[in-house]
């Protein structure tokens, strides 16, 4: 009974694993298919790409306590989902970047820098495939985010989407072409869209005992501003902030915390 047992959770595990690798796939492909990241790899300075991966680890540790690519939960099960998913990140990065043949050979460290600035996204995809490659639901036994766990999922879903749009050089042209007037709008736009998607339109997931001023005052106003937090870390991390005033830097922030509120109010519906 006991080997039947072992064996059981063998299987489970590795169909686990599958689904965590279809999940880095999953949420990795648009980087790694993005010219700016294969530069940013080697070309990016070596603080900034430690601070990028170090600063991913409290990330990856409370996606596997919320979401994981396993059912297992505690602190050292959360710490091996965590290592595990990063692994996961790591391998499906570096044979992804092989077969594409845009990996920098001229140095291990060129290689390296690529690698684990893609590792990152794809460990966050192996976090989240239970929820979203499986059946697995809240009834399973999966821990509800408390008040900080809610606004930590939006952080979540804010840097994801941020992370796929700060290197390209789509974001800072539109930056650059905006108004002030414009970027004002779209500013109002961001915030006005976390509101409606997460509490208005009616998704599954979405809070229903909230009223709607207590919701934005809650909820998309701590969002929004943790979306211009992830903005500008992200930015940061790939030299979007260099050689910017003060305007400039505020247009960026503002464009790219857009996208970044649409994944923050993913996040609190999906995971």
């Amino acid at each position: 009974m006991t080997q039947t047992a072992d064996r059981a959770g063998d299987r489970a595990y590795i169909r686990d694993l599958g689904r965590a690798f279809g999940g880095a796939l999953l949420f990795s492909l648009p980087l790694l298919m993005t010219m700016e990241m294969w530069a940013l790899g080697f070309a990016a300075e070596p603080h900034r790409r430690l601070v990028y991966l170090l600063a991913a680890l409290p990330l990856l540790f409370g996606l596997a306590h919320y979401a994981g690519f396993s059912a297992r939960r505690g602190l050292v099960n959360n710490l091996l989902d965590t290592l595990v998913a990063l692994a996961v990140g790591y391998v499906t990065a570096a044979a992804l970047m092989s077969i594409f043949n845009v990996l920098d050979y001229s140095s291990a460290s060129s290689a390296v820098g690529q690698v684990t600035l893609q590792a990152a996204p794809a460990a966050l995809g192996a976090l989240a495939a239970r929820r979203q490659l499986s059946d697995a639901s809240d009834e399973d036994g999966e821990d509800q985010a408390s008040y900080p766990g809610e606004l930590f999922l939006m952080l979540a879903g804010a840097l994801y989407f941020a992370m796929n749009l700060a290197p390209t050089e789509e974001m800072r042209l539109i930056a650059y072409l905006a108004t002030p007037l414009g970027a004002l709008g779209v500013l109002v736009l961001s915030i006005i869209l976390l509101h409606l998607i997460v509490f208005e339109a009616g998704f599954a997931g979405q809070e229903k005992a909230e009223t709607p001023l207590r919701a934005f005052l809650d909820f998309t106003l701590p969002g929004y501003g943790l979306c211009l937090l992830a903005s500008l870390a992200m930015l940061w991390v790939f030299g979007g902030t260099d050689g910017h005033g003060l305007q400039a830097l505020v247009a960026n922030v503002v464009v790219l915390a857009f996208p970044a509120a649409i994944g923050a109010a993913a996040a609190r519906l999906l995971v």
